[in-house]
């Protein structure tokens, strides 16, 4: 392992996100802090501007001793244990450096509740690896989140939606360095292959990301937002992220037109940009002949259906016409399958085909290639191709099958025993982290004492057995809101501090390549041979 250079990249990224706070503090100012549906802000929010100022000069500071530690790394070769390291070690820093402004602020989970470091570290990992968890209870209140750290919060959804990797390589190349740090950081099976050069695929992935954020933007602003609201709200669009500025999500504007808009860019952002891309220069046919966005639209369109025929065939709340069931129904499944997270009806109050289509849909993710996360369509269409093979096998074993995507042969048996390993790996991880929650989290997170656990019928066990399991999947998954005490109305301010700190992990493993966080636990790693 190249300390030194190890170090110097380190100390880069430091600097990066510190100077990237400075975007937050012009929101300080009552003219720029205003918001659709509340009074702007009557002063200049001197505490959020101490907390930014401060957290930039702590992550400068940090930058520069690393670098400095670094010095003589330059020109050495990055080779793929470096890059593993480089890319969880950076979403390692950025989580903790993210977590300052919250903390110094005073930011407050509830009235008179500040927030704690593990707390803030939650806050800041849910901006950055796009889940959009929170445990702040009133967004809506300058007094307990003031606007400038309410603007940082959605700020980490624009550098961690792209990747603060993907990020770094466009904007300083790294030549074949940067190839494999993007490899290493960019979950699932992409299509950056094809491009040319690393850096000018990370250049492509940045300004689609930064023109769809742009043009998002300016469409929510001619629909009614303030530009503050606009901007949040197309950083947390486009990162598949969800963090909103309201305790109601979207539901809070009640806009039909803006609700479809946010519908379109969910689905642009959980599309392969790669795609994207190549739809741009060789026409739309080139995205509807793709397999991966097939199924993508096809999983959406079936599922919708479904849940819209379930719902008003129940009566169930937001499915009392056809149109109504169109919209709450699609915009949610497009807001789970997408990984973004967004709310606009209470879906935790629809009918148990629905909730439980929903809590599976959170495994299915958005295509490789996109900022949203999951377990990626593409990984299940080869998983379920795999097995097919697998079942002919087994009646059938002299057949030789070639298993294919499209046009294309997906014949590296390395991949294609990374699909089941990645299935396996995932499932081990939600079981033992399900299994912790269920067994350590106390029953108060429910209102429950012991004494009245004990003497409860089943019902409220599988309460606390289903509400876990949900926690697990929307964390895991990058999702965010899920089932019972963590719904789409509630939040995980409720959990205990151990279990904050477990659902911190479990972001991180959900958002970057989960090798590159799992290698950095095993000291032979480490170890210069």
């Amino acid at each position: 392992m190249n300390f030194r250079l190890l170090c110097r990249v380190l100390g880069i990224v430091c600097l990066l996100i510190g100077g990237s706070m400075c975007f937050s503090l012009p929101f300080a100012f009552p003219l720029l802090a205003n918001r659709t549906y509340l009074p702007a802000a009557e002063q200049i929010e001197k505490g959020g501007i101490q907390a930014l100022v401060l957290s930039m000069a702590i992550s400068i500071l940090v930058g520069i001793v690393l670098m400095f530690s670094g010095r003589g790394g330059r020109g050495a070769s990055l080779f793929r244990k470096e890059a593993m390291a480089i890319v969880g070690l950076s979403w390692v820093m950025a989580t903790v450096l993210g977590a300052l402004p919250f903390y110094l602020s005073g930011t407050e989970t509830a009235a008179g509740q500040s927030i704690t470091f593990i707390e803030a570290m939650f806050e800041s990992q849910a901006g950055f690896s796009t889940t959009g968890a929170t445990i702040l209870t009133d967004l809506e209140s300058p007094d307990s989140v003031p606007h400038c750290i309410l603007f940082w919060r959605s700020w980490t959804h624009f550098l961690g939606g792209l990747g603060i990797v993907v990020l770094f390589v466009a904007i300083l190349g790294q030549g074949s360095a940067g190839k494999a740090m993007v490899r290493a950081e960019m979950p699932g099976p992409s299509k950056e292959g094809s491009m040319p050069r690393m850096q000018h695929t990370a250049l492509m992935f940045a300004g689609i990301y930064c023109g769809l954020n742009l043009i998002l933007t300016l469409i929510y602003m001619i629909e009614g937002m303030t530009l503050f609201d606009g901007l949040c709200h197309a950083f947390g669009t486009m990162a598949t992220g969800g963090f909103s500025t309201y305790n109601r999500s979207l539901g809070g504007f009640d806009s039909p037109l803006i609700e479809y808009t946010t519908i379109v860019f969910m689905i642009l952002a959980g599309t392969n940009f790669t795609l994207l891309y190549l739809t741009m220069i060789g026409g739309p046919k080139r995205m509807f002949n793709d397999v991966e966005f097939q199924t993508f639209i096809g999983i959406i369109v079936g599922l919708t259906a479904a849940i819209m025929f379930f719902g008003i065939r129940g009566g169930d709340v937001g499915f009392e016409s056809v149109p109504q069931g169109l919209r709450n129904g699609l915009f949610q499944v497009v807001s789970i399958i997408t990984t973004t997270g967004y709310g606009t009806a209470d879906f935790d109050q629809w009918n148990n085909f629905a909730r439980g289509s929903l809590l599976l849909l959170m495994f299915v993710g958005g295509c490789a290639g996109s900022t949203g996360g999951g377990l990626k369509v593409i990984r299940h269409v080869l998983f379920y191709k795999i097995l097919g093979m697998e079942i002919e096998l087994a009646y059938r074993p002299r057949v030789v099958r070639l298993i294919r995507i499209g046009d294309a042969t997906a014949d590296d048996p390395a991949m294609l025993r990374g699909i089941m390993v990645y299935f396996c790996l995932i499932l081990g991880i939600f079981i033992a982290s399900w299994m912790l929650l269920v067994t350590f989290e106390p029953s108060s997170t429910w209102g429950y004492t012991d004494d009245a656990v004990a003497a409860a019928d089943d019902s409220t066990l599988d309460e606390k057995l289903l509400d876990c399991a949900s926690a697990v999947a929307a964390t895991l998954n990058n999702i965010g809101p899920g089932l019972g005490v963590v719904g789409a109305t509630q939040n995980y301010a409720g959990f205990s501090q151990g279990a904050k700190f477990l659902f911190v992990w479990l972001m991180l493993l959900g958002r970057v390549e989960v090798f590159s966080v799992l290698v950095l636990i095993f000291p032979a790693f480490w170890r210069r041979a």
